[in-house]
């Protein structure tokens, strides 16, 4: 799997982490959701440099311009909640791709609150078959989520290559992934890579709870 970090080059993504990162930014939900989704739009026109383009004749009132047009038929996948901005943003670029929702989110199997497992209860997609897939989940924390989505997605075909989004990750969950997706074909994309995580599996120093940020805390 090749790994991009986007964090390695300075650009004003610097700027839109340092806001989702800042406590006085997060009390803004509007603000916070905004951020998130401007670095799905940065990061997906990255992504568009490295799909196939054909030269396409596009008949203007004036003439006849030649403009080089991408080919690869594109399945935007999201981890619920948390991701719906993160997707919202992809989606502002490719808006003629199709759309996967998982829903896999996290349960803590023991009382301490120290371990966690992954619970998959939803899912919406079309055929993935030979198609390009990206998946956005914001926070690649422990990898489960988004090692679950993506199995739960290859029930509806297998990809023709596959992109991993996320804003934040660990050494730890991109190594998740790595297992999870050793097909060659397969690049990981991240804002910035912290250094690891707390005792209750939240990255630190990340930013917190995306969902909750996003939407409000949950029950």
């Amino acid at each position: 799997m090749k790994i991009i970090n986007l964090s390695e080059q300075n650009s004003i993504l610097n700027q839109y982490l340092a806001e989702i990162r800042d406590q006085e930014y997060q009390l803004n939900r509007m603000v916070f959701r905004n951020n998130i989704q401007r670095i799905g739009e940065y990061m997906a026109m990255e992504m568009s440099k490295t799909f196939t383009y054909t030269a396409r004749e596009v008949i203007s009132p004036l003439g006849t311009a030649v403009v080089n047009m991408p080919q690869d038929k594109l399945v935007v996948a999201t981890i619920l909640r948390a991701g719906l901005p993160f997707h919202q943003g992809f989606l502002n670029i490719f808006d003629h791709a199709e759309n996967a929702f998982v829903s896999a989110y996290r349960v803590y199997t023991n009382r301490e609150h120290t371990e966690v497992g992954i619970h998959t209860q939803y899912m919406a997609s079309p055929s993935i078959e030979g198609k390009t897939l990206i998946i956005t989940d914001p926070m690649l924390a422990t990898g489960g989520s988004m090692a679950a989505g993506y199995e739960a997605l290859l029930k509806n075909g297998k990809p023709k290559a596959i992109h991993i989004a996320s804003v934040i990750a660990t050494p730890e969950g991109i190594d998740v992934v790595k297992k999870a997706i050793p097909e060659e074909n397969a690049t990981l994309w991240v804002a910035v890579i912290d250094p690891g995580m707390n005792v209750n599996k939240y990255i630190v120093p990340g930013f917190g709870d995306c969902g909750d940020l996003c939407y409000g805390e949950k029950l």
